[in-house]
């Protein structure tokens, strides 16, 4: 198993997905129903790619800045 964050363009924000998977199918087959859940809709994706992955093992995790640094 794997631990998958993916980077997702809509049409008005960019969003981070952190999500654990077997392989990179079945992540990419999970955004849309991570999605629906958080916005309560469907918003439209312009894009979307893996920017990292991980073996999913204790202390696994990643980063997500928000802004931009000093």
């Amino acid at each position: 198993m794997f631990l998958f964050k993916l980077e997702i363009e809509l049409e008005d924000q960019t969003v981070y997905l952190v999500t654990a998977a077997e392989s990179e199918e079945q992540a990419f087959d999970g955004v849309e129903a991570h999605l629906v859940r958080y916005f309560v809709g469907n918003p439209a994706i312009k894009d979307c790619a893996i920017v990292e992955k991980k073996r999913l093992e204790k202390g696994a995790g990643y980063v997500i800045e928000t802004g931009s640094r000093p």
